[in-house]
């Protein structure tokens, strides 16, 4: 059998993503703030775009010529649709496409002037810990060494405040002695806040009672040995080794907890992250409206300039066409992306809210399971594509601010064959424990059986699964507890 090349024709199907299609998908998943970026990448590399705010005082000033630039436009719209005829059908769909972008009464976005606050009113930076102890030991490190010593020292401290070089590290880096780095050391434990440099929570938490002047021997004797104790909450062998009763373990524990285990975390920073709803539902007489959050995205819209300039473009200079061909093309899609966006992120939230509606008036208890194929099916869309706009999404509802992925959870069968959501019984396992006599906690079987009482089937690992997600310990820990705080 001879080997040889050949040409031959076949026709098969392929998908393929086109770039218009794959920038649509890429702002699905973007956050309000993301956007912003997004769309200032896009106006500064494309001047077909800008924002209609811009030119609104423009605008207001030069009202009558801009009537006349659109009885003019109105008079090249045949050349327009000559000039089209001449590039190619596919620009003639291109343009009917997107015939309602040309509208200048079109708004894909709103936009709302805010002002800006003061510059005076705005924090710079507050001071980190290192700063902080620093500017103490400039003031009581007066000797060349020991301020050298002092600053390693606080180089090597951790967000705690822990140090997390040993002292003879600190010794070897510095060439003093391991004696002088440890008298330094003592020091800065007396810093503001105090503990910091300290090599473990035992050493912190004695440095903060004797700065303190607690005299306590039974909490030294506690941190000292036993917190290993305090960990598994095991109270009642905390009592036995200390050799007192139970009861009297209570006071000894309060001044333990009034201690900071890491004196450092006040000085921490780490920024809060504040929430911004894309979207928002708010309840209108017996309706809930939807609307989305477009604060702070500008509102677009293509040059007038470039538009006239295309219509005038000349035929000598094809690379001109060309260009503004190619750059209105881009600005078009992008304005569909964005618009095809909302569009898609309205859909969704509109099904999620008819579908959670007893769950937005009344309250957790109400809540319905929903997947992403359910309602992938029901707005026509790929699952994949609402998985892409819901991630990253916050929406607020009269019962709180929730993440859309917050709605999507699996389904529990009942006895009677009604689907429950899987967070309604988590919340119902709450405030199980929350209700419990604090004598006789509820173990995880004893809520297995309450829940079956209510004709709920879940298995007793379930339960635990669930509690463990909630942050709740074991029926015996919460007892120890308990007993501690009652005594």
């Amino acid at each position: 059998m001879s080997i040889k090349q050949r040409l031959d024709q076949r026709q098969v199907q392929k998908l393929i993503l086109a770039p218009a299609l794959q920038q649509a998908i890429k702002l699905l998943p973007l956050t309000n703030l993301e956007l912003i970026e997004i769309i200032d990448s896009e106006l500064s590399q494309n001047p077909v775009l800008e924002i209609e705010e811009e030119l609104t005082e423009k605008e207001e000033v030069a009202d009558e010529k801009e009537k006349k630039e659109q009885e003019w436009l109105e008079e090249k719209k045949e050349e327009r649709e000559e000039f089209y005829q001449e590039v190619g059908s596919e620009d003639k769909d291109f343009e009917y496409y997107f015939q309602e972008y040309f509208d200048e009464g079109f708004r894909p976005f709103s936009f709302e002037q805010k002002e800006t606050p003061p510059l005076e009113n705005i924090l710079s930076k507050s001071p980190s810990l290192w700063d902080h102890l620093n500017w103490q030991a400039n003031l009581t490190f007066f000797d060349e060494e020991e301020r050298k010593i002092a600053l390693n020292i606080i180089g090597n401290l951790n967000e705690d405040g822990y140090l997390v070089a040993s002292p003879e590290e600190i010794s070897r880096l510095t060439g003093a002695s391991l004696a002088e780095v440890n008298k330094i050391r003592e020091k800065i434990k007396r810093f503001d806040p105090v503990g910091v440099a300290s090599l473990d929570l035992k050493e912190a938490l004695l440095t903060q009672m004797d700065s303190l002047g607690i005299d306590d021997e039974i909490a030294r004797k506690i941190i000292s040995n036993n917190l290993h104790h305090l960990e598994k909450s095991d109270f009642p062998g905390l009592a036995r080794e200390l050799g007192i009763p139970l009861s009297d373990i209570k006071h000894h524990l309060e001044v333990i907890k009034a201690l900071d285990p890491a004196p450092g975390r006040k000085y921490s920073q780490e920024k809060t992250s504040y929430v911004v709803p894309d979207i928002l539902v708010s309840k209108e007489g017996n309706e809930l409206k939807i609307s989305l959050n477009d604060e702070g995205l500008p509102r677009l819209k293509i040059n007038s300039y470039y538009r006239r300039l295309l219509n005038q473009a000349s035929k000598d200079n094809p690379e001109a066409v060309r260009y503004l061909r190619e750059k209105m093309k881009k600005a078009l899609w992008f304005l569909k992306s964005l618009d095809q966006r909302n569009r898609t992120i309205y859909k969704v939230a509109q099904y999620i809210v008819e579908k959670q509606k007893e769950f937005i008036e009344k309250g957790i208890e109400f809540l319905k399971p929903l997947t992403l194929m359910e309602l992938a099916q029901e707005i026509g869309v790929h699952e994949s594509t609402v998985g892409r706009v819901v991630a990253n999404k916050y929406i607020m509802t009269p019962q709180g601010v929730f993440p859309l992925k917050y709605f999507f959870h699996k389904s529990i069968p009942s006895d009677f064959g009604e689907e429950v959501s899987s967070l309604r019984i988590k919340e119902k396992i709450k405030k199980l424990i929350e209700n419990e006599d604090r004598k006789l906690p509820l173990s995880d079987i004893e809520i297995e059986k309450i829940l079956a009482k209510e004709n709920l089937r879940i298995a007793r690992r379930t339960i635990a699964k669930y509690r463990n997600q909630l942050k709740i310990l074991p029926s015996h820990i919460r007892k120890k507890k308990y007993m501690m705080e009652e005594g």
